[in-house]
């Protein structure tokens, strides 16, 4: 499946948050990461993140497609990072 990720963390646990998605998905912007990945990555990378943020602080909204086709995606401005995989 195909998922955004977005992120409100505040501040002394972004870096953790941010490295432990790294290792699943492509960081597009300073709270967005995106791309391909399995239900149960997903499923890791929940409980991973789970670890590291406070439940009543923090927040991440994941948003997922199983086909890519149905989403498109523009970028307005320079792209952070590029992906391979494109909406």
């Amino acid at each position: 499946m195909y998922v955004i990720v977005v992120y409100d963390i505040e501040v002394e646990r972004i870096d953790a948050v941010r490295q432990t998605l790294k290792q699943y998905l492509t960081w597009i912007q300073n709270s967005a990461f995106e791309g391909e990945i399995t239900e149960g990555h997903l499923e890791e990378l929940r409980l991973r993140l789970a670890e590291i943020i406070e439940k009543e602080k923090d927040s991440i909204i994941v948003y997922s497609a199983n086909n890519p086709s149905w989403m498109k995606k523009r970028v307005w401005g320079k792209e952070k990072n590029m992906t391979t995989n494109i909406l």
